[in-house]
């Protein structure tokens, strides 16, 4: 039996928090936690009512909950900017009442894609897009983790996963705009961090990031939908290697359902290294490792195609 059945409601009774459950990784993050039994709390500023900065209407908080309860577990959504003190701590306020407990945070908060411009220089960059990309990817992060740890450490075993875009290793390389960098480069020393202080509360923090994520926003850009991605490969060859955002969902569950997670407290790693440890797989049947072939084919030169990643 792999680890994707075995895990199947392993997470009953247990509590977890999505910070930016709205669309992509985190609400395929919040859906596969519901899978697994969880009562998840699914957070975002994009509802039904009114939208984001980010500027798409289609994915709300309500739905991810929606989502969540249907896959087997209980979502609950509440609209929270996790740049505002008050609204996270109220919120943090809100599980405690409610649930008594938190045993899973996911910091996933971003929503900057839309301030990017890649390949200027910091002087070219727009001040405040740019400061605005710091705000999104770095404070978003302190702000929910310093007024949902309380809770979290009250029983032993939590889990804290910082979710960013590449492992530490790819991000020794620039990533061409840095505000972005900075703000993608943060969660890995957040997580260190958070690894040194929840050792003696029983608590695991490590970062997490997709590979290349077919996100809605993503599949809208390449023109095609997740039955229909293969499309986009003719134009765009690496996408072949793409990950439905279920597979970075199902690595969470995974280490969640762990008992010895604590041997990645501190690590960065990614859902195709996590596939490979855990055995479970994407949507597909395929176990896509997208950080291995940049690492080795698009950067590395291997003779080699995305199937011999998958």
């Amino acid at each position: 039996m792999s680890t994707q059945d075995a895990s199947a409601k392993a997470l009953t009774g247990k509590v977890a928090l999505v910070a930016g459950a709205t669309r992509g990784a985190g609400r395929a993050m919040a859906v596969e936690l519901g899978r697994a039994g969880a009562t998840v709390y699914t957070t975002g500023r994009t509802t039904r009512a009114r939208v984001s900065e980010v500027g798409r209407p289609t994915e709300t908080i309500e739905e991810t909950a929606e989502l969540v309860t249907a896959a087997g577990g209980t979502g609950i959504a509440v609209v929270t900017d996790h740049l505002e003190p008050e609204q996270v701590k109220a919120l943090v306020e809100r599980i405690e009442r409610e649930a008594g407990r938190l045993d899973i945070l996911v910091n996933d908060v971003w929503g900057g894609d839309h301030l990017l411009e890649f390949d200027k220089k910091i002087w070219e960059v727009k001040v405040a897009d740019g400061l605005r990309m710091l705000r999104l990817g770095i404070d978003t992060h302190l702000i929910t983790s310093h007024y949902a740890l309380p809770l979290l450490i009250r029983n032993p075993g939590g889990l804290v996963v910082e979710v960013t875009d590449g492992t530490s290793e790819f991000n020794k390389s620039y990533r061409g705009n840095l505000p972005f960098d900075l703000a993608k480069t943060a969660p890995h020393r957040m997580a260190f961090g958070l690894a040194e202080e929840l050792k003696e509360y029983g608590g695991t923090a490590l970062s997490i990031t997709p590979g290349f994520l077919r996100s809605e926003e993503m599949l809208d850009h390449f023109g095609v939908t997740e039955a229909t991605w293969r499309d986009a490969v003719e134009k765009v060859p690496h996408f072949a290697i793409a990950e439905s955002p279920a597979l970075i969902g199902r690595a969470v569950v995974a280490l969640a359902a762990d008992p010895d997670r604590a041997r990645w407290n501190g690590a960065s790693v990614s859902s195709g290294e996590m596939a490979r440890e855990y055995g479970f797989t994407d949507t597909d049947g395929s176990r896509p490792d997208a950080m291995a072939y940049f690492r080795d084919v698009v950067f590395g030169g291997k003779d080699a195609t995305a199937a011999d990643y998958r």
